[in-house]
């Protein structure tokens, strides 16, 4: 009987991780961003059907890149862990850090012992009654959990290059739509142009409604793209 070849476990570790982020480069980035009244989720999606941004929770938003059936099975198990915590407690209880510590083992579960790791990122935000209590959390592949303290975050293909523009031309406390121009551009780059039939945009607002996420529409885009 032949014996099977020996892979460190540090080169195994590499490959996992060299394979994610492949597979996570190819997709189109988004971006998560707060502005004075809440916080704006832009992805570039030209797809009508599929979607990168939905709701988990009252005050909680979730984004993904990547594979879209792979962050797609995470979405669904984090509306299902938030509606089950907040029947069984409180909604209050229901946050997005506890969320993000369970998407974080069920990431680090599948990377360390599953034969392919996740190829995606993904992006748990809530807005707090007020910017202080805004929150961004990102995701790696691996479980690693980013709180992101800068306001703004890029996840996804040339997502570094994206990250150093914001850095240039975010203002901390803009309006919305100043904040959708920033972002857009970032997404675009000094060579592309993004019209509202390429993004998909979402927002968490503060708001004294319990629900807190609303999808913009193309023509609500297309305004604050042209004001």
């Amino acid at each position: 009987m032949s014996m099977p070849f020996y892979v460190p476990p540090e080169q195994q570790m590499k490959d996992r991780a060299d394979f994610a982020r492949k597979g996570i480069a190819r997709g189109r980035a988004l971006v998560g961003c707060q502005y004075d009244n809440g916080i704006l989720l832009v992805a570039e999606n030209p797809s009508s059907v599929l979607r990168k941004i939905s709701e988990i929770y009252d005050r909680i938003g979730f984004a993904g890149v990547g594979k879209y059936n792979e962050f797609d099975q995470l979405r669904q198990a984090g509306i299902r862990a938030a509606d089950i915590k907040g029947y069984q407690y409180s909604r209050a209880d229901v946050d997005a850090q506890s969320l993000a510590n369970s998407y974080a083992q069920i990431m680090a579960q599948i990377f360390t012992h599953d034969a392919k790791p996740l190829e995606v990122e993904i992006l748990v935000a809530e807005v707090g009654q007020s910017s202080e209590g805004d929150r961004l959390f990102h995701l790696l592949y691996d479980g690693t959990i980013i709180d992101e303290s800068s306001g703004y975050t890029a996840l996804g293909g040339d997502a570094e290059a994206i990250v150093a523009r914001l850095k240039e031309s975010y203002k901390a406390g803009a309006t919305q739509g100043e904040v959708l121009k920033t972002v857009v551009a970032a997404l675009a780059g000094p060579e592309r142009t993004l019209g509202f039939d390429d993004l998909e945009v979402a927002i968490l607002e503060r708001c004294d409604r319990r629900r807190c996420f609303k999808r913009l529409s193309d023509e609500e885009v297309t305004s604050l793209l042209s004001s």
